[in-house]
């Protein structure tokens, strides 16, 4: 098993995404007291560290860790924004580049909105790439949607991957399965029917798509709704009523189009049914809108297990050899 770190670790959809690759968290450092509790409560064997990452040391890591990951925030970056990028006080790309410094690890990982690769962005984007690559790393970046892994919604992402440079670079990001992605209405099926509504079965040959990108919006702005007028128009599409989030599925009786419940919502970023983002909807909706789809992750992180297996394997090739030369 290899080891990692996370900052930015929101509910968990990265870090839950890593663990089913095969990665051990030694810190999952998050900042908001919410997400921290839902790392908490499905994980409480984590070590969850509720912490600014701006007062986070990476020395005490330094040459101990597999892999450095995070999806650090998108506002900065994202067109729902202001697209300030580096002028952005939420941009902690510095930081991610300063834990990469102090940590040294042997991947990293970073994670965030389709934004990043606007033309406005060339020259930050060309500091962020040359500044890990000076740090010693072979740089890869690459835009992914989370349709070709399995997950029915779009949500295209850019991730980045640097390889450490004393490490056989091979990484390939992985290959679409897009073929086994289901519609909306295949997979929201039985939580809509849960209480027998009598429209299931319509709804769900209407649903015959994937969905658009969920959004979580920010503490500020952004209820438990499906986002703004064009997105809610894409999911009327779907028979879905973006103007809400429903508490339970739809009465047998029910007639019109139904809401999504928080656990349809969990569902369609490819979460398990049973973590659990609390009874607060609002708050609940935020995280799961933000969070970055498990099955990605994972993806992602089969990809890199195949680096650092191949790294292991001929380290330990290298020593018997010396071994045996030195008899």
């Amino acid at each position: 098993m290899y080891n990692s770190i996370e900052i930015c670790a929101g509910a968990g959809g990265q870090a839950l995404g890593l663990e089913m690759a095969g990665f051990h968290h030694i810190a999952l450092v998050e900042y908001e007291k919410d997400y921290c509790d839902c790392l908490k409560r499905n994980r409480p064997e984590w070590n969850v560290i509720c912490q600014d990452v701006h007062q986070f040391n990476g020395l005490p890591y330094n040459n101990k860790i597999d892999l450095l990951a995070g999806g650090v925030p998108c506002p900065p970056f994202s067109v729902a924004g202001k697209q300030l990028g580096a002028d952005d006080e939420r941009d902690l790309f510095p930081q991610m580049l300063r834990l990469v410094r102090e940590i040294n690890p042997r991947v990293v990982m970073i994670e965030n909105v389709r934004g990043l690769l606007a033309s406005n962005f060339d020259g930050y984007r060309a500091w962020i790439l040359k500044s890990l690559n000076e740090l010693g790393y072979n740089m890869h970046i690459q835009l992914l949607n989370a349709s070709d892994y399995g997950v029915p919604q779009l949500r295209p992402r850019v991730v980045i991957i640097g390889i450490r440079t004393d490490i056989m670079d091979m990484f390939d990001y992985p290959k679409k399965i897009s073929e086994t992605t289901p519609s909306v209405g295949e997979i929201l099926y039985d939580l809509m029917v849960a209480n027998g509504w009598n429209g299931a079965e319509e709804w769900r040959r209407m649903a015959n798509r994937i969905a658009p990108t969920l959004v979580g919006g920010s503490k500020k702005h952004g209820g438990p709704d499906l986002g703004p007028t064009r997105a809610k128009r894409a999911w009327a599409e779907l028979g879905i009523d973006g103007c809400g989030i429903a508490n339970e599925a739809p009465a047998i009786d029910f007639v019109g189009m139904p809401r999504l419940t928080p656990q349809m919502l969990a569902r369609l970023q490819g979460f398990p049914d049973e973590w659990d983002f609390g009874k607060r909807k609002t708050v609940a909706c935020r995280m799961i809108g933000n969070a970055f789809p498990p099955p990605v992750a994972m993806n992602i992180g089969l990809e890199i297990r195949k680096i650092l297996d191949y790294e292991r394997t001929y380290s330990r090739g290298k020593k018997e050899i010396s071994s045996r030369v030195a008899v």
